[in-house]
């Protein structure tokens, strides 16, 4: 996935929202859409010498105008306008919470946001929501109850205990879904948390214990027997983290792919009985099934069968209490943002509450409010112009391609196959997801939740066993993001990436191809990274390079991870190259490919300066100026060991000292920073 964030500020909050049947096909942008154009002047930092800091060059004057909100970890232009999208979505959903006549549509986004408002019945209510799910798990008489209780929890889509089991593209046939047996139960963002040894780790260990004490005691408790239940969880939890397979291992797809009939299941874990469990979840039908870590299930099976029955008990509580917690009372909210966004991430203040409640509406009925947020921002022209300029980025990967000089005949031919099998799904999905199933109630937030979880849960475990839906996109149209799958052989992007100052249909072409032009790119060759490159043009994992060709590329890469080593995140933190490596090739592929794509495009035209910038600095500012960020320290420390991009200022100089064309774009010299000898260079 590329970069993060979406659209709108509150002048748009006074307009009323378009009917969802409304399609993107009739829509215009409303008049007081606020501008933030592609290349900002006052964003750049002309002090700075674009040859020995490019970043600082063209965002020094954003980073000096945009510190990070208190309620923010980090801010970005992406974030920033993720943000103002988020209050666009305030304005279409307090008016659907208040319309008389409303869609079912309408009325299902109104009423859940017009509940999560209501804090006052929420804190009223305190634990009691969970409460009947706490007593059922107490009254459970014996290990062998417990573990078929798993297949309860499991359904309800509220929290994540030992292991979790739901639908996976098949690898080796990617037109149908499996079952898949994942990893599941850590309460901590990796598995590196619980094993390290430096003072840092051992610090956020303490506060996370502390964490899940506080939870238990909110929940009637008492004091000592939650630091003793706390302890418990540290330690199932730190087996677990033992058995997990590391980021940097998890991109390698082979690692994680282990089909298994259920008998093969049930033999190293041998505790559950898989049968009555899958029969339990409506999957009768199931014969076999993905494993994704093998390791960890037995870890967890062995787990099941010699942790006592208070300690698994005390397990189960507190991974129903820590999933339940931001949609209860205030007391649980706020415990649970003071760890993970206050400690984990250094944020100073919770969002404010409209914020947390436009996000949960997304995240739970997010192609329902879509069609509202399509039908306001995304015309048909911005889907054509964006189709162009996918299709033009195609075909220069084609062309780069064909003229690689390290790749063999037979590789480039399943190459091009696979280029010209992919699909470009831009803005929003062909057919709206159906949510009439779904109840909805104004007074009912955590109702709202659960019935929304289980909804999820049960609309994934119905594609077991059915051909896949390629029609189907991972994520709600108002993100502000993209991506490309592997297994699907698509890339994907939403309404919200395409818009200024990411997409500027006001801005001439040359800061449009640097930022969304590079952005098409990069996902594009993630087609072909060190994970990508491992599916063949159906989507299945197979390996379709020559051993000469993979070393080749192997080769390449390696360029650009010993690069991003040596760049620092935050104290003596450096980038974990391995685990940023798919991104990093990405960004200077996709970047390579966009400004050929663009000379292309611009080809014959009479390109004139404009500002004091000639058409070529101008790609390239519009290339660094998406990257625009600040972040807190708590945040790039956490990032640094789960996030599979590199930080913002390693992403713009990084690249752009890889390519020869800016050099000549800005004068460099040889030994300057900006000008790397020899360069980096895949595609």
């Amino acid at each position: 996935m590329h970069r993060l964030a979406a659209i709108l500020t509150a002048a748009v909050l006074l307009t009323a929202p378009m009917s969802p049947a409304q399609t993107a096909t009739t829509a215009t942008p409303l008049p007081s859409m606020p501008y933030s154009p592609s290349l900002d002047l006052s964003s750049m930092d002309k002090s700075v010498d674009p040859c020995v800091d490019f970043y600082k060059y063209s965002c020094g004057g954003w980073m000096k105008k945009n510190p990070v909100p208190a309620d923010q970890a980090s801010w970005s232009v992406y974030g920033k306008l993720a943000n103002e999208n988020d209050q666009f979505l305030w304005g279409i959903l307090l008016a659907d919470a208040k319309a008389t006549h409303r869609t079912p549509v309408q009325q299902k986004v109104g009423d859940y946001f017009a509940a999560c408002m209501d804090t006052a019945a929420i804190d009223k209510r305190g634990a009691q929501p969970i409460a009947a799910e706490l007593a059922t798990i107490e009254n459970l008489a014996d290990r062998k109850a417990l573990i078929y209780h798993l297949s309860t929890l499991q359904e309800s889509g509220i929290g994540s205990f030992f292991f979790h089991i739901g639908p996976t593209q098949d690898p080796g046939n990617s037109s149908q879904i499996i079952a898949d047996v994942g990893t599941g139960g850590l309460g901590l963002p990796d598995r590196d948390y619980y094993l390290k040894t430096d003072a840092k780790s051992e610090e956020t260990r303490q506060k996370y214990l502390a964490y899940i004490a506080q939870l238990f005691t909110l929940t009637g408790e008492p004091a000592a027997q939650a630091a003793s239940d706390a302890a418990t969880v540290l330690r199932i939890e730190t087996t677990l983290a033992k058995a997990s397979l590391t980021r940097v291992e998890r991109r390698d797809p082979y690692k994680q792919y282990h089909k298994m009939s259920v008998a093969e299941l049930s033999a190293i874990s041998p505790d559950v009985p898989w049968d009555q469990y899958l029969a339990a979840r409506g999957g009768n039908t199931v014969s076999t099934l993905n494993v994704s870590q093998p390791e960890f299930q037995k870890a967890a099976n062995a787990i099941l069968a010699s942790e006592s029955l208070p300690a698994l008990k005390a397990y189960l509580r507190f991974h129903l209490i820590t999933a339940a917690a931001p949609s209860l009372a205030s007391p649980f909210e706020t415990a649970n943002y003071e760890f993970f966004s206050h400690y984990m991430r250094g944020t100073q203040q919770m969002p404010p509450r409209w914020k947390r409640c436009v996000r949960q509406v997304d995240r739970s009925l997010g192609e329902a409010l879509g069609q509202e947020f399509v039908a306001h921002t995304f015309t048909p022209e911005t889907r054509q112009k964006t189709l162009l300029m996918t299709e033009q980025i195609e075909q220069v990967m084609q062309d780069e391609i064909e003229h690689l000089d390290w790749m063999s005949a037979p590789t480039k031919a399943e190459a091009l196959r696979k280029l010209h099998a992919i699909r470009n799904k831009i803005g929003y999905p062909a057919t709206w997801r159906d949510y009439s199933a779904l109840s909805i109630r104004p007074d009912d937030y955590f109702g709202n939740a659960l019935r929304s979880s289980r909804f999820e849960s049960s609309r994934q475990w119905a594609k077991i066993g059915k051909p896949v839906d390629r029609n189907e996109w991972s994520m709600t149209p108002p993100t502000v993001n993209a991506y490309f799958s592997p297994q699907m052989n698509d890339i994907n992007f939403p309404a919200g990436v395409l818009q200024p100052p990411l997409y500027d249909p006001r801005m001439d072409d040359a800061p449009n191809y640097g930022n969304t032009g590079a952005t098409i790119g990069h996902e594009l060759t993630h087609a072909f990274d060190d994970e990508g490159r491992q599916f063949n043009a159906e989507g299945n994992l197979k390996d379709w390079w020559t051993k000469e060709d993979a070393k080749g590329f192997e080769e390449r890469i390696e360029c650009q991870r010993q690069q991003f080593a040596g760049y620092t995140v935050v104290d003596d933190i450096h980038i974990n190259s391995k685990l940023t490596s798919g991104e990093d090739v990405a960004d200077l592929g996709g970047t390579l490919i966009a400004y050929i794509a663009w000379k292309h495009a611009t080809a014959g035209q009479n390109l004139k300066p404009i500002d004091g910038f000639t058409p070529d600095q101008r790609f390239f500012i519009g290339f660094a100026q998406w990257a625009c960020e600040n972040n807190r320290p708590e945040n790039l420390r956490l990032h640094a060991l789960t996030d599979p991009h590199s930080p913002g200022f390693a992403r713009i100089n990084g690249i752009v000292n890889n390519m020869p064309q800016f050099a000549t774009a800005f004068a460099c010299k040889a030994g300057q920073p900006m000008v790397k000898t020899p360069v980096c260079k895949v595609w």
